[in-house]
């Protein structure tokens, strides 16, 4: 019985009918291997990795109102270091104290809140056993003059552990001029991770001024986001964390690289579902998890752009949303009220793949 439905058609208005009534043509569903209530059962736990993984996992998958879905809804808070504090927290202040940031995780009924080594570090004793903690151990910062991106570390893989966090996360620039280093340096890391029984979360981000032309930003295609999340997975990434594509064609338009005309002609139409499901095959066709990103606050449709990821994400194949700005950006209590708009879109029983 729909118990949410017609709240998210409202919510998305126009774009409810193509988005809840298309069927992917270039992978289908049956090649897939979606989220299940199950997942660590019997799709982690029959990998190499370690059992107590397999228990942090679990830990994250069992906690707030997706519990026993399969799907994770995660609030992620690094910002103060990616885009400086100032420019992420002015609108609402209460957000330069940490313990708002993992108040809103709590009282959102989040499976788990990344952020940064102060930020967890400074409320862990109260917190870090009422909900999961996932430190973010790189991170990009803006102070140096001129600005450059490059992810550098900011904490170790043992400091995680002695917060008690339950999973590492990391971001790496594919694509950039420093992204070998950084694959190096992250791969090492989630080795690491796993021997101390965490679980990791990789952000597969492009970076490099080449991938955004006057006519696309390709820096959003699925086909280069498609083979970051590949590269992800192979250094082990439980979880992937990846943007919202909008556009194909990255290989092909920019004349670099790889791929087969294949990826475009047939493998991935051009659709919003079947571009994120071309995202989720780079993911082992499902078997390292994908959470899309919730990206920046856009104003007054904050909430129907959260949704219509949502949407997209859980019928492509993913996994759930990592949504920030769109909540912490906005009041205390509308915070909560848009990341529980998004969890009702994976609770929904009559939203399924696609």
């Amino acid at each position: 019985m729909s118990k949410y439905l017609d709240d998210i058609k409202e919510i998305l208005g126009s774009d409810a009918d193509s988005l809840l009534n298309y069927t992917c043509w270039g992978i289908p569903t049956e090649m897939l291997t979606p989220p299940s209530p199950d997942f660590v059962d019997h799709l982690a736990a029959n990998t190499n990795r370690p059992i107590p993984v397999l228990r942090s996992l679990q830990t994250l998958f069992d906690t707030g109102r997706l519990k026993g879905t399969g799907y994770l809804s995660i609030l992620p808070v690094d910002q103060g270091v990616e885009h400086s504090a100032g420019a992420s927290f002015a609108l609402n202040p209460i957000y330069f104290d940490p313990e708002h940031i993992v108040r809103l995780a709590l009282e959102a009924k989040c499976s788990a809140v990344v952020s940064t080594l102060g930020v967890l570090g400074s409320v862990a004793r109260k917190y870090a056993h009422r909900i999961p903690f996932i430190l973010k151990i790189n991170h990009n910062e803006l102070l140096s003059y001129p600005n450059t991106y490059d992810q550098i570390l900011f904490a170790s893989v043992k400091q995680a552990q002695d917060m008690g966090a339950v999973a590492i996360g990391a971001t790496i620039y594919f694509g950039s001029p420093e992204s070998r280093r950084q694959i190096q340096e992250v791969s090492t890391a989630f080795h690491i991770a796993h021997e101390m029984g965490m679980a990791t979360i990789l952000w597969c981000y492009l970076r490099n001024k080449a991938f955004k032309t006057k006519e696309n930003d390709y820096h959003l295609a699925a086909d280069l986001t498609g083979q970051a999340n590949y590269l992800g997975a192979t250094i082990e990434a439980d979880i992937v964390k990846q943007k919202l594509p909008c556009i194909n064609g990255g290989f092909r338009d920019l004349h670099f690289g790889k791929t087969s005309p294949e990826v475009y002609d047939k493998l991935v139409p051009n659709n919003p579902i079947d571009l994120l499901r071309y995202q989720v095959a780079n993911c082992y066709m499902g078997r390292v998890g994908l959470i899309s990103s919730g990206g920046a606050s856009v104003g007054s449709n904050d909430l129907k752009e959260a949704v219509k990821t949502a949407v997209i994400n859980k019928r492509g194949g993913g996994m759930g949303l990592i949504l920030g700005r769109k909540a912490f950006q906005r009041p205390f209590r509308e915070g909560i009220h848009i990341i529980q708009n998004v969890q009702n879109v994976y609770l929904e029983k009559e939203i399924t793949l696609a």
